[in-house]
């Protein structure tokens, strides 16, 4: 009987189409030429519909699909498998349930919802992406008649940084020059450059802050990452094209715009070439290796939406060659490399250089060249690819006073807003200024540990003065920061206190 049913099961399928061999067993199973069939039912295509694909080839149609969800489901709460029709399963499987009470118990296992994964059948919204038509070129972000002048951008930075003049100016001239190249393109057939920066300073000096206060003065997409977390493809953290989907969601998916972005780079002093060649270098060399075609300008695949590459994440192209890269870093122990080199060049003699005046000198960071970075572990091509090569000043008791009470969003003013809010206003004395900047200067961590300071003598302040009504100003002094007093306190007399700190 099994021979005539495999014969007549074999003529069927040589008239309909081809036999394929589907199964372990060699057990042939007709499938129509171009169509491809459910896994479960056996239906092709053109009958059952919208087919989802699995890995290892899987085809399973929406029905089955649809029930094995309902399944798992009620597997999942405990009620045991819904009771099926009697057309689909036969008398028998459903006096068995009956008896059963159709409560047949299963493991409490959990399933993961394939409806919930991007990529099946379209069942979850993608991220989309915003790029222009074939054809098409992209406006810029920045007219070209617009463009703020270097002055005028300095002009914006000093009003928030302090200090820094050389700084302030670098970035300002090549900020301006290159979206100048941005929105011309070209010029007379002569293309421009690209002018990406690499900064070096103290802890503190202000080289994130700066970048943040470029960024948000021209209104363009800024991307802040850290070259930490980044290693060889992604082997720990972070692989090297994440740097270029921050951008891509800090410019809202829009790919036009990201592309004509900033991408600053912090910690790049971390990527250097490690003293020890006898393990590989997963996040040093090979880091600055791999960042070499981002700041030369190449299309780089990303995902949307997401920071690592995986198959439920959609992807795009991004071109880097109009994006300018900032790269900072302290490069701590740099500064021993430059006084070695000045150190060789001292001699007797009149006018000879003395040790001495090497090893007293302040801001020795001013004097680094290609060579002394080369000595720390920063690879000469990577080197090449930031052209524009400046230093920052290490804070001084001067600019740490002026960093208190100068800028527009000072951190004094910040306090002096909170407490003008509870009607009581707040007050600094000189000699108080200075003996903060003084503590900060002894923590070596720069500008950051100008709030941790005032952070801790200001808490008791915040916590007495809103149970107390009658209280009208409070005078920080000298020996309250030091620890040898307290505050000066005053009575609020007719709102007079209020209209001071409002300069009315």
């Amino acid at each position: 009987m099994d021979e005539n049913y495999n014969e007549v099961d074999m003529d069927q399928t040589e008239e309909q189409g081809e036999a394929v061999d589907l199964t372990e067993d060699g057990d042939d199973v007709w499938e129509p030429d171009g169509e491809e069939i459910c896994y479960l039912c056996r239906r092709p295509e053109s009958t059952a519909g919208k087919m989802f694909h699995l890995p290892n080839h899987i085809t399973i149609c929406t029905d089955c699909m649809r029930r094995t969800m309902e399944t798992i489901s009620r597997f999942e709460s405990g009620l045991g498998p819904e009771e099926p029709d009697a057309e689909e399963t036969g008398s028998d499987e459903q006096q068995s349930d009956e008896q059963d009470g159709g409560k047949r118990s299963f493991p409490r296992l959990h399933f993961v919802n394939l409806a919930d994964l991007a990529g099946m059948g379209g069942m979850m919204p993608q991220q989309k992406v915003k790029k222009h038509k074939e054809g098409e070129k992209p406006k810029p972000i920045i007219d070209i008649h617009n463009i703020p002048a270097p002055h005028k951008i300095k002009e914006k930075l000093d009003d928030y940084i302090i200090g820094q003049e050389h700084a302030k100016k670098v970035i300002s001239v090549a900020v301006y020059n290159h979206y100048k190249r941005v929105a011309t393109d070209t010029m007379d057939e002569i293309e421009i450059e690209k002018s990406n920066m690499l900064m070096i300073g103290p802890t503190g000096c202000g080289k994130t802050y700066l970048v943040k206060t470029l960024a948000r003065l021209l209104d363009v997409p800024l991307a802040i990452t850290d070259a930490t977390s980044l290693t060889e493809a992604g082997y720990i953290g972070d692989d090297i094209e994440s740097v270029v989907s921050k951008l891509l969601a800090a410019a809202g998916n829009d790919v036009d715009k990201a592309e004509q972005g900033i991408i600053f780079i912090d910690e790049i002093d971390k990527i250097a070439k490690k003293s020890n060649a006898n393990t590989r270098d997963v996040s040093g060399e090979s880091v600055q290796q791999g960042m070499l075609k981002l700041l030369e300008g190449a299309d780089i695949e990303v995902p949307v939406g997401a920071s690592s590459k995986n198959a439920m994440v959609p992807m795009t192209t991004v071109n880097t060659r109009n994006i300018l890269f900032i790269c900072g870093g302290a490069f701590p122990d740099l500064e021993e490399i430059i006084k070695q080199r000045l150190h060789k060049q001292t001699g007797i003699g009149y006018n000879a250089e003395l040790k001495d005046s090497v090893d007293k000198e302040k801001n020795i960071l001013s004097k680094v060249t290609i060579e002394d970075l080369r000595k720390f572990g920063m690879i000469p091509e990577f080197l090449g690819r930031l052209p524009i090569l400046y230093t920052l000043e290490g804070l001084t008791e001067e600019m740490l006073v002026r960093i208190l009470k100068e800028p527009k969003n000072a951190i004094l003013k910040q306090y002096q807003k909170l407490l003008l809010l509870d009607e009581v206003c707040l007050e600094f004395t000189d000699e108080a200024l200075e003996a903060i900047a003084h503590k900060a200067i002894e923590k070596k961590i720069g500008a950051r540990a100008l709030r941790a300071i005032i952070e801790d003598f200001m808490l008791d302040i915040m916590y007495e003065t809103p149970k107390d009504d009658n209280i009208g100003r409070v005078t920080i002094t000298k020996e309250y920061i030091e620890g040898t007093g307290g505050p000066l306190i005053e009575i609020r007399q007719g709102g007079l206190p209020l209209k001071e700190c409002r300069g009315e």
